[in-house]
């Protein structure tokens, strides 16, 4: 997501923005809980047993147990739809486990917040003495600790332990499924597609795998295999979730029925027929340019290709209903209005950049990048610096009126534009300093930890030895030295 370029007011208003932010309500979480109770909270964020969340009285925590779900920017469930392809609200199937004591075997592998490997290795070597059941028991453990780690954003665990499991029931067709939802959670959607097929041979009539096959079709820019899909599973069965991805799938593909389509290694490319061909040929020119030097930095390469889309000002307003400082969008696929347009400019190219940028982080790190990493690192791509706004940021800093950084991980869609431009700064600045103090490995191992499962904060502090409160102080320090005059 990139923000429609600054203005001159920037300077005046960034204050005003630190301030408003401090005490906005737009961007509030709801955590709901079991018994009914809601509480209003900043930046709601699950960490291990816990659910971390900010109030004007600091940070506080609830133990997960008690807390049926989270709303978060006050509508969207913790879960629920995000930023991009791997984040539909689809759950993953079901395994049936009643009867013969799988429910005791599942609950035995899984408690007290842990997974018990203990057990698990129990029953892997009763499984190993032969028998049908002890192999089924095996496979629900280790079912039964890859669901546990996929709710804790664990997916690298999440899919171990999900192969493990298909490895004691081949023929299952839920883990054959679920081994597809844990690739479809990481944005590998070639892979998830192999497991679905296995899956349909076995269980033909299942109104699952076309639900996730369809997901699959989506994040590889197929959109009419998607939407052929979706309405084979609704046809078996109806189904909110999978109704709702429809409905979004539907509203771009007739946006697209008369959009031309090209294509090059890394990119399939979509653009308005009124637009010049030229532009699009040059379009997926500059993003292979710009792919070479973003797989360099990050030391990583993609491994779906990249879907874009050039849209008219007003088709991207009508599709992706974003807010109006937005100018240009990724939520899987880049969306960028170029109306007007003939060739590549220099603006334009910096937008390409940006927006490819999100879609690396967001594929190496598994969708659980932070916003405010995915838009600092992204301006650091496209060549920004914080020069403009260094003084007012440390100004702000040093008046005690900076917003915590953990306020600046959750979706920013629902910020006005001033709060926006303030988050943007904020985000650059901490970024830069990591770049300047420690180089690009140090982003480098951040986003690889945070693809293995760990907290964004966490993985901020394995690698800089310092926590979000550090690396705000420590960012100001460097605002003040670098650009002070």
């Amino acid at each position: 997501m990139r923000q429609i370029a600054l203005t001159r007011r920037f300077r005046v208003l960034l204050l005003c923005a630190a301030l408003l932010f401090i005490g906005a309500r737009t961007a509030a979480d709801t955590i709901v809980l079991k018994n009914g109770r809601r509480i209003t909270a900043m930046n709601v964020v699950e960490e291990g047993d816990k659910v971390r969340y900010l109030t004007s009285a600091g940070e506080l925590s609830l133990p997960k147990s008690i807390v049926d779900h989270v709303e978060k920017n006050g509508s969207v469930p913790l879960g629920g739809p995000g930023a991009d392809a791997a984040s539909l609200a689809i759950a993953p199937p079901e395994l049936r486990t009643s009867g013969g004591g799988s429910d005791e075997v599942a609950h035995a592998a899984v408690h007290d917040g842990s997974v018990d490997r203990e057990y698990i290795a129990k029953l892997e070597s009763e499984a190993r003495l032969g028998g049908q059941r002890a192999n089924f028991n095996a496979a629900v453990a280790h079912h039964a600790a890859a669901m546990f780690e996929i709710t804790h954003g664990d997916s690298e665990h999440a899919l171990s332990d999900e192969r493990t499991a298909l490895n004691y029931a081949p023929e299952e067709p839920a883990l054959l499924m679920n081994v597809a939802y844990v690739y479809l959670k990481r944005s590998e959607f070639k892979q998830s597609i192999d497991y679905l097929e296995r899956a349909r041979r076995v269980a033909p009539d299942s109104a699952d795998i076309p639900k996730l096959e369809g997901w699959a079709y989506y994040g590889l820019n197929k959109l009419d295999q998607a939407v052929a899909e979706w309405k084979k599973a609704l046809a078996m069965r109806p189904d909110a979730e999978v109704q709702a991805a429809l409905d979004k799938a539907q509203r771009d593909k007739k946006e697209e029925e008369n959009y031309k389509e090209n294509e090059s290694s890394h990119f399939t490319l979509r653009y308005n027929g009124t637009a010049e061909p030229a532009l699009a040929r040059d379009v997926l020119r500059t993003l292979e340019i710009h792919y070479s030097a973003i797989e360099s930095e990050l030391n990583y390469s993609p491994p779906e290709s990249i879907g874009v889309i050039l849209y008219t000002q007003q088709a991207f307003a009508d599709i992706t209903q974003a807010p109006g400082w937005v100018g240009a969008l990724n939520d899987g696929r880049i969306r960028v209005p170029v109306q007007g347009l003939s060739g590549v400019d220099g603006e334009l190219s910096r937008v390409l950049k940006h927006e490819l940028t999100h879609s690396f982080v967001g594929q190496k790190t598994h969708g659980r990048a932070p916003t405010w990493i995915q838009e600092g690192l992204a301006q650091w791509m496209e060549g920004r610096r914080s020069s403009d706004n260094a003084e007012v940021l440390a100004q702000i800093y040093a008046g005690g009126h900076a917003a915590p950084l953990a306020r600046l991980e959750g979706s920013w869609m629902g910020f006005g534009g001033d709060t926006a431009r303030y988050a943007y700064a904020w985000a650059l600045a901490n970024i830069e300093y990591i770049v300047q103090n420690g180089g690009m490995s140090d982003v480098e191992r951040i986003l690889d930890r945070i693809g293995e499962g760990t907290s964004a904060e966490a993985a901020v502090r394995e690698v800089t030895r310092s926590d979000y409160n550090d690396l705000m102080q420590s960012t100001a320090e460097y605002l003040r030295k670098t650009y002070g005059r």
